[in-house]
């Protein structure tokens, strides 16, 4: 877990595997779970923001155990932590962002289907696309920008018909508050992705997997102090035991609900950090947005949610957009395969 992942091929594939396996947990489950404490009696935007990241040391733990094993190979000289002060004070300062935009999403998924939620948060590679252009120099082709229109275009035709989409009890205040809330939480993650492939770019320092893992350690730990000020403020803390006490599904399943909360969504923020230390900010986002149509059957299976037609045009324009840009990055690729053969044969020079 030491190696520079960049400079070993094989390691850089197998990290690569295991935090999109991490991602595809964190993205799926932690909407659905989330999406449950609100369906069953819960009402507390800012603990649902706080268990976002509040599980923070589960990768203290992670860190803990690779620091006694590298202590058992190189002996008593062994770190613990290797974050110097300036990558420490980036990786607050994104945590606090992260924060807010934690608050945010828990806000839209508190309003919306989840279905509807996913569809949103599909604009985020458009987001993503953008600001990595701005913060990285990712490089635009016509195909990703096809994608970025494809799916701006896809979240606009939700905002058109939503009568049949809102939940019971809700007014139109309310579901077009929580549909802006999300587009803001879809552009701002777009926005932190880069920001933190930035971030081990501008590094002073080796960035290795441990490292990956402490910045995103301090990351969770700075968005759950801004959310635990939210917390505070609302009373949240004060009202955990009597909203258990009333949960629909009862008190215990209330607090298992909270802890595979807390479980899964770290599960996606270290796996979209791990793809952005593999690859990209851009292909962090691209995963991202791919897990949308798991997410969909999902919500409908469990929820019952309703599929109306504008989902499924949202839902085909999504689609479209994610073929059009693979596409692209496939032709990009063999575009530069052929380039680096034709530079790599070696000129025939007649003898004199």
């Amino acid at each position: 877990m030491e190696l520079e992942a960049q400079g070993k091929p094989t390691m850089n594939i197998v990290l690569l595997i295991l935090n999109c396996i991490l991602l595809f947990i964190g993205n799926c489950g932690g909407p659905l779970i989330m999406r449950l404490y609100f369906i069953h009696g819960g009402k507390r935007v800012w603990l649902s923001s706080w268990l976002e990241t509040g599980g923070w040391p589960i990768i203290l733990f992670l860190l803990i155990i690779t620091y006694f094993y590298r202590r058992a190979k190189q002996g008593s000289s062994s770190k613990l932590f290797f974050m110097k002060p300036p990558l420490f004070i980036a990786s607050a300062v994104i945590g606090i962002i992260t924060g807010l935009d934690d608050y945010l999403y828990a806000y839209g998924v508190a309003r919306l289907p989840v279905s509807t939620t996913a569809l949103i948060i599909a604009s985020q590679l458009g987001f993503t696309a953008a600001f990595a252009f701005l913060l990285v120099k990712q490089k635009f082709t016509s195909y990703s920008i096809n994608a970025v229109v494809l799916l701006t275009i896809g979240a606009g035709v939700l905002a058109l018909h939503t009568s049949n989409d809102r939940p019971n009890g809700e007014s139109n205040k309310e579901y077009f508050a929580g549909f802006f809330m999300t587009i803001g939480a879809s552009a701002l993650y777009g926005f932190v992705l880069p920001l933190v492939e930035l971030t081990y770019k501008k590094a002073k320092q080796a960035i290795t997997y441990s490292l990956v893992m402490e910045i995103q350690m301090v990351m969770s730990l700075f968005a759950t102090i801004f959310c635990t000020i939210g917390m505070l403020i609302n009373k949240d803390f004060e009202a955990i035991p009597r909203e258990a006490r009333a949960f629909e599904l009862g008190e215990t399943k209330y607090y298992v609900v909270i802890v595979f909360s807390a479980i899964l969504w770290q599960c996606f923020f270290m796996g979209a950090a791990g793809i952005i230390f593999c690859a990209s900010s851009l292909l962090s986002g691209i995963v991202i947005a791919v897990h949308l149509p798991v997410i969909e059957i999902l919500a409908v299976i469990f929820y019952r949610e309703k599929f109306q037609a504008e989902k499924g045009v949202a839902l085909a324009l999504s689609l479209w957009g994610f073929v059009s840009y693979f596409y692209g990055e496939i032709k990009d690729n063999e575009k530069k395969k052929q380039n680096l053969v034709e530079t790599q044969v070696p000129m025939n020079i007649p003898s004199p």
